[in-house]
């Protein structure tokens, strides 16, 4: 636009205003095209799954490579494996249809940020993995899958995923039950019986800031020397990175990017001592 032009526009309050609104929800158009595709094309209506940018997927490789102390292209590789894994997608598309919640569910398998989750798995090589907050499964069933990948590179481990409702976790089930294990009731409780040392912990339970907090002072006496926890609600609370400070862990943030999806994505929090 002419400088001139621009100037004049500027002086003329509506009109400057109605330049400066268009210009800022330019930023969310597209955004309203996402919404009604994925009414049409979607049966989910909670813990909605997409997939990561590849500039996302890149920044996600970088920060765990850090944190693990291990290189891009390691990492980068893990996430590759999981993409590439044909039998864990049949088998979570088969999950589905069986389940009879096929309504509420997309048969289009999306990882999203549970590519990190993998990528932790495989190269920590954790003996015991706990995922609080497991819905049908997905996140289990991956963690899972990285542990059997592990064993069948000498490295054994076990998964343990809580919940309060006693339907969840349907996915978990075939190969991937002999190494995970869904323990019903109430997260808290559960983790005050567990005697494991922990070595990756995942909260995704309750999301309130209260529970999540409650959660790892439950944890923290029972974590491995070299323990990750990943906070999947860091993009609503700081719980995770005040119990960080407070223990005198590091802690690093990663947001998800999703491709072709109307959620902005939910940020995960990474708590961990540098080995």
């Amino acid at each position: 636009m002419n400088k001139s032009i621009l100037r004049a526009l500027k002086r003329v309050w509506i009109l400057n205003f109605t330049r400066r609104v268009t210009y800022a929800t330019s930023y969310f158009n597209s955004k309203y095209g996402q919404i009604l595709s994925w009414g049409v094309q979607s049966n989910e209506d909670t813990n909605y799954t997409y997939h990561l940018t590849e500039s996302n997927k890149d920044y996600l490789a970088q920060l765990l490579a850090h944190i693990l102390q291990s290189d891009y292209a390691t990492i980068r590789g893990y996430i590759a494996e999981i993409e590439n894994d044909q039998v864990l997608r049949q088998h979570i598309q088969t999950g589905i249809i069986q389940s009879g919640l096929a309504r509420f569910a997309d048969q289009d398998i999306r990882y999203g940020k549970r590519l990190g989750w993998y990528a932790v798995v495989r190269a920590l090589k954790p003996k015991i993995v706990v995922e609080t907050g497991v819905d049908k499964g997905l996140g289990s069933v991956v963690l899972a899958a990285a542990l059997l990948k592990n064993k069948e590179e000498g490295f054994t481990g076990q998964f343990y995923g809580t919940d309060i409702n006693p339907e969840a976790g349907y996915l978990l089930s075939g190969v991937y039950q002999s190494v995970g294990k869904i323990l019903y009731g109430d997260s808290i409780e559960t983790l005050s019986k567990m005697n494991d040392k922990i070595d990756f912990f995942i909260n995704d339970s309750d999301h309130s800031a209260d529970y999540e907090y409650r959660e790892y002072q439950i944890i923290k006496d029972k974590l491995s020397d070299n323990a990750i926890i990943l906070g999947d609600n860091a993009h609503v609370t700081d719980k995770l990175s005040q119990f960080s400070i407070e223990q005198n862990r590091d802690f690093l943030y990663f947001q998800e990017q999703p491709k072709s999806h109307w959620y902005p994505g939910a940020g995960n929090g990474f708590s961990f001592t540098r080995r």
